[in-house]
């Protein structure tokens, strides 16, 4: 390969995305991670692409979901290159409702997602009857039901953009010098050295737990659940996606222990189409959470004339079209159009 047009240093989910999409508009790039693509928080399982709730509408909550709208057209693209399914489907969610205040609610969310999501999907309450076997079991007697959440396998998508680079023309190194404009998306690694020079804490890493069920049913096009605050997601492989814990305070970054069967019994008493199934993967990993746990884009904090995309906390795939599209810009072209509660000064 020539002399990269723009070195990228990390392999996670928003390396890897943003990679593509300078790969796509010409440039010649090169991303280095000496553990390989999905190492870190990237390799996981579960893979919920959901909204925030539509309402008190803010900066973060509209670029995700110009993201969510984005994201069939972006993984399309990915898959058309490298021949590897994300396993991307915008698929729905499915959320029971507690009591008649968490009803009244729903019912006024509806109603501003109706402006919000400008038409391009639907927030509504459903009787949980309607909604078949699958339905989570509900004290209300209704769900709610949206059509903006997809689902994609992480590994998958990793493994997708990794063949799609590749097939651009792109390199994957374990090592390499800094050539063309640089980005640092290296995660809880960056968040560490940053800590190290500020006199207040930039970022931290959060230990989640998922696992992976089998279950005797076809539910591979079937909406994801969100139920006892357990995300529990149907992908295409046939496997049921569970997950996650949230740990600040750990001893083995990827072990998993009795808080994930803690989350696995809560998915079981939920949902009961879940009985019977059996637990064929456990994953555990630290993701990276900012200060002000919003994705940190733009400028890098120590390394002077070099960019920074970091964080997306728990939202990471979900965010990682339109961050693709902004620090692409940003790094090809000098457009910066980054909200500013994004940018690292929100996280000091």
């Amino acid at each position: 390969m020539a002399m990269a047009d723009v070195t990228i240093r990390g392999a996670g989910i928003f390396g890897l995305s943003i990679a593509w999409a300078c790969l796509s508009r010409g440039a010649k790039v090169r991303v280095v991670d000496p553990y390989g693509p999905g190492a870190g928080s990237s390799g996981g399982v579960v893979g919920a692409l959901a909204p925030h709730v539509p309402e008190n509408w803010n900066s973060k909550k509209a670029f995700q979901f110009d993201s969510l709208i984005m994201a069939e057209g972006f993984w399309r693209g990915v898959e058309a290159a490298g021949g590897i399914s994300s396993g991307y489907g915008r698929t729905g969610r499915l959320q029971p409702i507690a009591d008649a205040h968490a009803l009244e609610l729903a019912q006024g969310r509806a109603e501003t997602a109706v402006d919000l999501w400008q038409g391009h999907a639907t927030w509504e309450v459903i009787p949980a009857a309607k909604a078949g076997g699958w339905a989570p079991h509900s004290p209300s007697g209704f769900l709610i039901h949206d059509t903006l959440t997809a689902r994609l396998h992480p590994r998958r998508a990793c493994a997708a953009l990794v063949a799609a680079i590749t097939a651009k023309g792109g390199e994957i190194v374990p090592e390499a010098t800094d050539e063309g404009r640089m980005l640092w998306a290296t995660g809880i690694a960056d968040l560490e050295t940053i800590n190290t020079i500020r006199p207040r804490m930039f970022g931290a890493g959060v230990k989640g737990q998922g696992a992976s069920l089998k279950v005797d049913m076809e539910l591979t096009f079937a909406p994801q659940l969100f139920a006892d605050t357990v995300h529990i997601v149907p992908h295409a492989d046939g496997t049921i996606a569970i997950g996650s814990t949230s740990e600040r305070d750990y001893d083995d970054p990827k072990s998993t222990d009795n808080q994930l069967d803690i989350v696995i019994e809560r998915a079981l008493a939920a949902v009961p189409a879940l009985k019977g199934a059996e637990v064929v993967d456990r994953w555990a990993g630290v993701r990276p959470r900012s200060r002000s746990r919003a994705p940190v884009l733009g400028d890098h904090p120590i390394h002077r004339g070099q960019y920074i995309a970091n964080g997306g906390f728990k939202i990471g795939f979900g965010m990682a079209p339109k961050v693709a599209e902004v620090m692409t810009d940003l790094l090809l072209e000098d457009v910066d159009q980054i909200p500013e509660d994004f940018r690292p000064e929100a996280s000091f």
